[in-house]
């Protein structure tokens, strides 16, 4: 038993030896199949490749008019402002977005995906350039285009857009080296499956390298961004390698959890401590002090990325990789490096 481009119900029923109704049935309302039965007709479609295509099948011209997203937590402020631009744009265009989530994890994005293309989404919208080999080769058998949203393929192959993060945190640590210091700490995301967050810290590292200054393993923090980490990835950082006066952050959000935990502990910042974010969320702004940081233009992504995907399905032709242009946004979270 062989994938086949467009595997239909028919060839999985034959490959399963049971009728096209009954291929059906173990697919849809499993309730009214035999265990024995609903199994062999799955262990056919998955050999065979076969993804459902929901109500789009009945359809000739096979169109939804949907499009997937497949998005990490949407709690994070900059991609709820993605995904608003992504929504509004599909929108005025007579298309509606459906969206899952998952908490970077690439099993759960993987059955995310699967069950958008199993309602026969027209395109499908993913963040990130870490993904499963299963997942691509799901969307290769499913033939549906799809766009990579927030990064950059550097060998060009996939369709992207997105910033050039590592250049981003380079030029943002650059700004502290600038300001006159020399000892760093880190607070990342987990760099484990996310390229955004190992790119962010590749791009710290190696600015702090072109000055002869290595970032210490006790001094890099890899957690989940929010607030709270944060605020305890400063703390922790404090406890076993202190006397760093500056603290680079992989988003707002850690960075602003750090502000936190300074507060708390009467470090004055900037004169005794610096602390830049990334990403420029609203709240960046109204801190307490306002956080330097790099301003990622979100709705810009959303929004592009439905122009892309909707001019693909149009047959129009589209670059495959878009860059667009971050800039460094230096506030009074960050000043001179203390004498």
């Amino acid at each position: 038993m062989k994938r086949k481009a467009n595997a239909r119900l028919a060839d999985v029923a034959r490959a399963a030896g049971v009728s096209l109704s009954t291929a059906s049935r173990a697919l849809g309302d499993a309730e009214l199949v035999q265990e024995s039965t609903r199994a062999r007709v799955r262990e056919a479609a998955a050999m065979l490749g076969y993804l459902p295509h929901g109500a789009a099948r009945a359809l000739a011209t096979r169109r939804s008019r949907t499009i997937g997203a497949v998005f990490p937590p949407v709690d994070n402020p900059i991609f709820a402002a993605a995904t608003q631009a992504l929504a509004h744009e599909l929108a005025s265009r007579g298309y509606t977005l459906l969206l899952a989530t998952h908490e970077y994890d690439p099993a759960g994005e993987l059955a995310a995906a699967r069950a958008l293309l199993e309602r026969g989404v027209d395109g499908l919208v993913l963040v990130g350039m870490d993904h499963q080999p299963d997942l691509y080769r799901m969307l290769a058998q499913s033939e549906v285009p799809y766009e990579l949203a927030w990064s950059i393929d550097p060998a060009g192959y996939q369709h992207c857009i997105g910033v050039p993060h590592r250049l981003a945190s380079f030029r943002l640590t650059q700004h502290l080296l600038d300001l006159g210091h020399r000892e760093f700490a880190a607070i990342a995301g987990s760099t484990t499956r996310n390229d955004r967050a190992r790119d962010r810290l590749t791009g710290t590292r190696e600015a702090l390298a072109a000055h002869g200054i290595e970032l210490a393993p006790e001094r890099v923090v890899e957690t989940y961004f929010s607030l709270g980490h944060g605020q305890r990835a400063l703390r922790d950082l404090l406890e076993r390698a202190p006397g760093f006066t500056a603290v680079v952050c992989g988003n707002d959000l850690l960075a602003l959890g750090a502000l936190h935990e300074c507060s708390r502990r009467g470090i004055a910042v900037p004169r005794e401590m610096s602390v830049a974010g990334f990403d420029d969320i609203e709240m960046a702004a109204v801190a307490t002090p306002p956080l330097t940081t790099v301003r990622v233009p979100a709705a810009d992504i959303g929004r592009l990325a439905a122009e892309r995907m909707l001019a693909r399905l149009a047959g129009e032709h589209v670059a495959a990789v878009e860059e667009l242009r971050v800039e460094l946004i230096v506030r009074e979270s960050t000043g001179r490096a203390p004498a």
